[in-house]
């Protein structure tokens, strides 16, 4: 069907969504399983065109605020308010902690869901990041899971470990896999972003994933380019670990994250040390657990020193 003829590269996930609309089998929730930027996100959108196109007023269905369509993402909590990533970046916030799913956020799905959809046949709602619901969240969406009434639930996630099992029971799971050379070529550049395509450490951490390789190309920008090098080269001294911790910490949580699959990358190329290569992923985990990110770089560059 035409509704996914931007998703490139997934055509089971395709197979499996369209055949659920033309059999009228449709399931009350889904989760969409796969890494970050390989279309989950553009599939659930276009599925949820799909599911509207028996909506009278036809010319509403691909519009961002159709009545019946409630997006959720991951957010940041400022000053009483809660800020997704993109909003968060746009008043140039330093963030220390990862966005999440917060309680309040499904409370508001439970709400929309309430009352009989407007336009279309059915709600539909989408929970992008669904791994990162805390365990409040997840139990909230778990009651609606069992009672969805008319409407159909799209979780999107990386993989069926990082959400609740209780959640899992209860969606039909749907693959995306990493793309090809090919397709991934054909992404960026029908997305304006052939650029990218010149950078072979940005196309190396992406690994297939479209999203990942724009966003890595973004961070690759912000970062400034002394930074960078400096941090290719392991410490000669304690001194030079601490200098070189207090500059990373002044990035905000995202960019760290990024510097580490880049330094992953970078070390792995040139030297082929798993060592290193497991300090930066026992870093990662410390600063998704909301770690102080100065501590854990000192420690970390002090591991790697020469």
């Amino acid at each position: 069907m035409t509704a996914f003829a931007k998703l490139i590269g997934q055509q089971q996930a395709v197979e499996l969504l369209t055949q659920a609309v033309k059999q009228n089998r449709v399931a009350p929730a889904y989760l969409f399983v796969g890494s970050e930027g390989v279309g989950r996100s553009l599939a659930a959108r276009c599925f949820a065109n799909l599911l509207f196109s028996h909506s009278v007023e036809t010319n509403r269905l691909r519009q961002e605020n159709h009545p019946d369509l409630f997006w959720v993402q991951p957010t940041y909590q400022y000053q009483g308010q809660r800020l997704t990533p993109q909003e968060a970046a746009e008043k140039k916030l330093k963030r220390k902690a990862p966005p999440i799913i917060r309680l309040e956020q499904i409370r508001e799905v439970t709400q929309f869901l309430s009352r009989p959809p407007i336009l279309a046949p059915r709600n539909v709602v989408v929970l992008e990041q669904a791994e990162t619901m805390a365990e409040a969240a997840a139990n909230a969406l778990l009651k609606t899971l069992e009672e969805p009434g008319q409407a159909t639930l799209i979780l999107i996630a990386p993989s069926v470990e990082s959400v609740l099992p209780t959640l899992v029971s209860r969606c039909q799971r749907i693959p995306f896999y990493r793309l090809d050379a090919v397709s991934l070529a054909q992404v960026l550049r029908q997305t304006g972003h052939e650029e990218i395509l010149q950078h072979e450490a940005v196309l190396s951490i992406a690994s297939g994933s479209p999203g990942e390789a724009i966003a890595s190309f973004e961070q690759l920008q912000v970062i400034p380019n002394k930074l960078l090098q400096a941090v290719t080269t392991a410490p000669k001294t304690y001194l030079d670990a601490l200098k070189l911790a207090k500059e990373i910490d002044d990035l905000d949580t995202e960019a760290q994250l990024w510097l580490i699959d880049y330094l992953q990358q970078s070390y792995w190329q040139r030297s082929h040390q798993p060592s290193i290569i497991n300090c930066l992923e026992q870093a990662r985990k410390y600063l998704l657990c909301y770690a102080q990110p100065r501590l854990v770089w000192e420690c970390t560059l002090i591991a790697m020193k020469n």
